[in-house]
């Protein structure tokens, strides 16, 4: 991806805030991580109020049940398996 320098006006204090929870060391990769996650956020969101205008019809509930689940179920003891691990 090709990267350019921009001058920005920012908060410091923020800036700072932001390198110290990510653990990165410069504001650049800070604002990086940023945009990343906003994008994300808002394309998902764009996501989720498309689906709440146009909810799935029946044909393609019915289509999504057609596959065998059955295979899916075991008698594993997940959590016994599990219970050392902390969560």
């Amino acid at each position: 991806m090709a990267r350019e320098k921009a001058t920005i006006t920012l908060d410091r204090g923020k800036a700072a805030a932001a390198r110290d929870l990510l653990g990165v060391g410069s504001t650049s990769e800070a604002i990086d991580v940023a945009l990343d996650q906003l994008i994300h956020a808002e394309r998902l969101r764009a996501d989720i109020a498309a689906y709440r205008r146009m909810p799935p019809t029946r044909d393609e509930v019915a289509l999504a049940s057609l596959g065998d689940t059955g295979g899916i179920g075991d008698d594993t003891d997940w959590e016994a398996l599990y219970a050392d691990e902390p969560s």
